[in-house]
């Protein structure tokens, strides 16, 4: 799998969280999010690292931006028919090259035997997708929900780009504003579960989320 195909799947995150959004509003979630990452796709294509934004903030109104023009298209995702053609070929190569290789083939090979970019494939396979399960990790273990968003696209945007910086923190930064702005712990309680002192868990804390609103910003 190239980078970029491997960037658009560890971001399908960003496609649920918009769809969520839109939930219980006369369009099947399969079609929202069969919109949303067409406009996954067309963020990892436009974005500019050098702009020094993070690509969730660009990504997100993108993708919204697609799933608002399906609603103002009568619900229907405009794919083009070469896109179509492309993903009926890719669904049949897919099935083949997992029955003679045993496998799940990766999407250069499918690009490969079908002498096309890896990113058409990718993108037809997006254009076909069946609805995926976003799957988070906690103390327990790995569990499976879906994201339910209300409000504004502002507040969709700040709680995605919040779940993005959190998740670059060091594990024991990442655990400290859990257990303190998650979990509702005092200092002291958090300080006891992490093996630190009261004045320690302060004085991190403030550098933390110091950091964390540069990152935001």
């Amino acid at each position: 799998m190239t980078e970029k195909n491997e960037f658009i799947s560890k971001n399908l995150g960003l496609v649920h969280s918009c769809c969520g959004k839109f939930k219980g509003r006369g369009i099947e979630y399969d079609d929202l999010f069969q919109a949303g990452c067409m406009g996954l796709i067309k963020a990892v294509n436009g974005f500019d690292e050098s702009r020094g934004l993070m690509f969730s903030t660009y990504a997100v109104p993108v993708i919204l931006g697609e799933i608002k023009r399906m609603f103002r298209d009568g619900g229907s995702v405009k794919v083009g028919r070469t896109l179509k053609e492309l993903s009926l070929k890719v669904i049949r190569e897919n099935e083949r090259l997992s029955k003679a290789l045993g496998r799940e083939p990766t999407v250069n090979e499918i690009a490969e035997s079908l002498k096309v970019p890896p990113e058409n494939v990718t993108e037809a396979l997006c254009a076909a997708q069946p609805t995926m399960s976003l799957t988070v990790e906690n103390d327990d273990g790995t569990s499976e929900f879906d994201i339910a968003v209300e409000g504004e696209d502002e507040k969709l945007l700040e709680h995605i780009s919040l779940k993005e910086v959190l998740a670059t923190l060091p594990e024991n930064d990442r655990k400290l504003i859990i257990l303190r702005y998650y979990k509702s712990k005092t200092q002291t309680e958090t300080a006891e579960q992490l093996g630190m002192t009261q004045v320690q868990v302060s004085r991190r804390e403030r550098v933390i989320l110091s950091k964390m609103r540069q990152l935001l910003a």
